[in-house]
Order: C-alpha cells, then structure tokens, then sequence
C-alpha cells in the first residue's frame, strides 16, 4: 500500500480480517499523507449513525438519551459503537459471542475489545445478548 501511495489520493481497505484490519489501518494511517478507508469500520459507521439520525426525528428522542446494544465485536461494530458515542450516546453495551463485552472479562478478549469495554457498558452487565437488550431503545445487528 505504501509503495502506491504517490499515485493514488486514497486507499479503501477491504476483507482484512480482525484484529489484523485494526493495525493495518492504524499503520497506514500514521505512516501515509493520504486518506485511508477501510469500508468494514467507516462504512458500516457511517451508515449505521444516518439511520440513527432519522430514526431518533421520528421517535423524538437524543442520543444522550437512549440505550443502544449492538451486536457483533468485528471491525464494524467497534466502529460503530465508537461513532455512535462521539455523536453523543452515552448507554451502549456491545455484545459477541460470548456474551456482553465488559471492562475485566477475560474470555475472548483482545486489545480493540478491551479499548471499547473502558467505553461502554458502564453498568457492567454480564451475560447474554438477551440480558443486553433489557430496556434498550435501539438494537444493532452487525
């Protein structure tokens, strides 16, 4: 990638598996002047929080306001979950799996789902998908 870099104005990473696309994209971006896409994380974020926008006009609710869980800890629902707090939700439980994704579980962990677990799920909930979605206003499937 870094080779091509004077003749293109833009990298778009596709089908790189996690936690590999993670670094790659990290790396790349540090390291190149141009902009560098990778469509599993900007994507499906992007995409996610425009929904989110017209869905939350339509019940008339805040982002500070809702509890999301989101379903599925790949590229996609990292992002997600990270675009959605930085457009102002404060309540979301990310889910895999093995269940909840809580600071201090050990099982299937990895250095991006420890990152997301110091961000989310600040009720700790432990468990099921199921136990998750208990009073949630939105649910994301990725």
């Amino acid at each position: 990638m870094k080779s091509l870099e004077p003749i293109f104005g833009g990298i778009n990473l596709e089908d790189i598996s996690v936690p590999r696309c993670f670094r790659v994209l990290e790396t790349l971006k540090r390291e190149m002047p141009i902009p560098v896409f990778h469509d599993d994380q900007h994507g499906t974020a992007v995409v996610t929080l425009a929904a989110m926008i017209n869905a939350l006009k339509i019940v008339e609710k805040k982002f500070n306001a809702i509890k999301v869980v989101v379903n599925g800890a790949g590229a996609g629902g990292i992002a997600t979950t990270k675009l959605l707090m930085k457009a102002g939700v404060r309540d979301v439980i990310l889910c895999e799996t093995h269940g909840a994704i809580y600071e201090g579980r050990s099982e299937n962990i990895n250095e991006y789902k420890k990152e997301i677990a110091l961000l989310t799920n600040r009720s700790k909930v432990k468990g099921s998908l199921a136990e998750a979605m208990r009073g949630a206003d939105v649910f994301i499937g990725l």
